[in-house]
């Protein structure tokens, strides 16, 4: 056979084969096994079954995530309260929100429209709740500088704040604030936060401390027998400032202890009432 023959042969073999594949995949595309581009269509219509299932199932925690905004709304309300403010002014988006109940299953688009909005929805909530931590850790903060700790514990009370008769002359005098026997060394504790402002040896109340605690608010300790702290110290509330003595004006160990308010000379009993009745509420919560 002659080089043209089978050259002849080998064009109508190739043509040949060309024409069975092409007849061969219309008929299989007809027949469902092959679509146009050339992939089963059993594994396409897998493949978007898969897509359609994870998008409805993240479409279902999109809803729940959403219906936790709303626990996140009541929370945060009730919170609001007690920080002070008006728990309308938590309401984001006041009549929106509630979980995701869609008839028809959502669009990849509509998956997307959706997430951008409770992100917005969560970071509008984040910062509101950011601003009422901050108002409570600014009221707990005053609740700290606000003389209420008794500054020994345990002790009673002696002679209490007003008129009485003075135990060294005998005549009717105001006592400024409110004894508290007890033995020499005992520990005396601020009553609150803040910085000391007076510490010195003063001849009618002795070795004296005065702590200023903001807003006009000053507490007096007299008659130590020894101080810890010394002018310019931040204390806090608790803190061991000095011990129990008999310094300066005093018939036998005791702490004196006063509250003066913008100039004004307080009853201490007032405040260290209101620490009781603080710490009874927190001790039922």
């Amino acid at each position: 056979m002659t080089g043209a023959k089978l050259m002849m042969l080998a064009l109508l073999l190739i043509g040949g084969l060309g024409a069975l594949t092409v007849g061969g995949l219309a008929w299989a595309q007809h027949q469902g096994w092959v679509q146009a581009w050339g992939v089963p269509a059993e594994e396409e219509n897998a493949d978007s079954a898969y897509m359609r299932a994870n998008l409805d199932a993240m479409a279902r925690r999109l809803g729940e995530m959403q219906a936790r905004l709303i626990q996140v709304d009541s929370l945060g309300a009730r919170v609001a309260e007690l920080a002070g403010l008006d728990p309308e002014d938590f309401k984001v988006k006041p009549g929106e929100g509630g979980a995701l109940m869609s008839v028809s299953p959502l669009s990849a688009e509509e998956f997307g429209h959706a997430m951008d909005s409770l992100d917005e929805e969560s970071a509008q909530r984040l910062d509101w709740l950011t601003y009422v931590e901050s108002r409570l850790f600014e009221q707990q903060l005053q609740s700290y500088l606000v003389p209420t700790q008794e500054p020994v514990e345990g002790a009673r009370i002696g002679s209490p704040f007003g008129y009485r008769i003075d135990p060294i002359n005998g005549r009717k005098a105001l006592h400024t604030g409110l004894d508290f026997p007890a033995d020499t060394g005992t520990p005396i504790l601020a009553a609150a936060g803040g910085v000391v402002v007076v510490e010195q040896r003063h001849p009618a109340y002795g070795n004296m401390v005065e702590i200023d605690h903001g807003n006009k608010v000053i507490t007096r300790y007299a008659h130590a027998s020894k101080v810890f702290v010394k002018k310019g110290d931040l204390v806090k509330r608790g803190q061991h400032i000095a011990d129990v003595g008999s310094t300066g004006r005093s018939t036998g160990p005791h702490l004196h202890f006063e509250v003066w308010v913008a100039g004004t000379v307080q009853n201490p009993r007032r405040f260290l009432d209101a620490g009781e009745q603080l710490a009874t509420i927190s001790a039922k919560r």
